[in-house]
């Protein structure tokens, strides 16, 4: 069976005409992607590196980081967000990029320790087994190589904010985008990347601002956070 849930994957590809609008449903997507990318540069320096990115959806991450990187693989199994994905390197002439429909597991069963640098963002509170895919993360980084996460927290504030502040009261984002249910603490990712083994190098939280509407990384990770780990060489 696949790690996967049939209707995450059917509301994502549903809007995947909308991913590269600025102004649409990933509005926040485009607009945190400068710091997440600047933050997993700044540690894992891309330039020259091989690079995947677990659940890329329509690729705006992956395609930033081609821009910098080698080589990125971007995969997702939602077929119509990657094929807005290619449509869009290809329009923008970034030739260094690949994408393709294949599960974490399996990809990390033909291409074991074959990535300098594997980022998995706003991904694992979308899969059922989330636990699994950092654990394929893991096996598909090279030793020494770096691993990056993004996800929700789990408590009443993260709740508050990410749903219903989120999705009913600034419209950031459709109804119905997460679960509460599905967020991750900290210590819980943390726990599954070192059962991986994977070393824990540091953490980010997001913060939003709704009357300025800007973001910036911050110490805070009570709700949005990112963290960065590294196989040991």
């Amino acid at each position: 069976m696949q790690n996967a849930d049939a209707q995450e994957l059917a509301k994502f590809s549903d809007l995947a005409h909308r991913w590269w609008d600025p102004e649409s449903e990933f509005r926040p997507l485009h607009q945190i992607n400068p710091l997440r990318l600047e933050w997993i540069d700044e540690l894992a320096g891309l330039r020259g590196k091989t690079v995947l990115d677990v659940g890329c959806g329509g690729g705006i991450l992956a395609e930033a980081m081609a821009r910098r990187a080698t080589h990125v693989t971007g995969i997702d199994l939602a077929a119509k967000p990657l094929g807005v994905a290619r449509l869009h390197a290809l329009e923008a002439g970034v030739g260094n990029l690949k994408y393709r429909e294949i599960a974490t597991e399996a990809l990390a069963a033909e291409l074991p320790g074959h990535f300098d640098v594997v980022t998995c963002m706003e991904m694992l509170e979308h899969v059922p087994d989330p636990s699994a895919v950092v654990r394929a993360c893991s096996q598909l980084a090279k030793p020494g190589g770096w691993v990056f996460f993004s996800t929700l927290n789990r408590n009443p504030k993260a709740f508050l904010f990410a749903i219903v502040g989120a999705e009913y009261v600034l419209n950031l984002l459709p109804r119905g985008t997460h679960e509460y249910a599905k967020f991750i603490r900290p210590s819980e990712l943390a726990r599954w990347a070192r059962d991986s083994g994977l070393a824990l190098q540091g953490s980010r939280g997001m913060q939003y601002n709704p009357l300025t509407r800007r973001y910036w990384l911050s110490q805070d990770t009570s709700v949005n956070y990112l963290i960065a780990c590294r196989k040991p060489g």
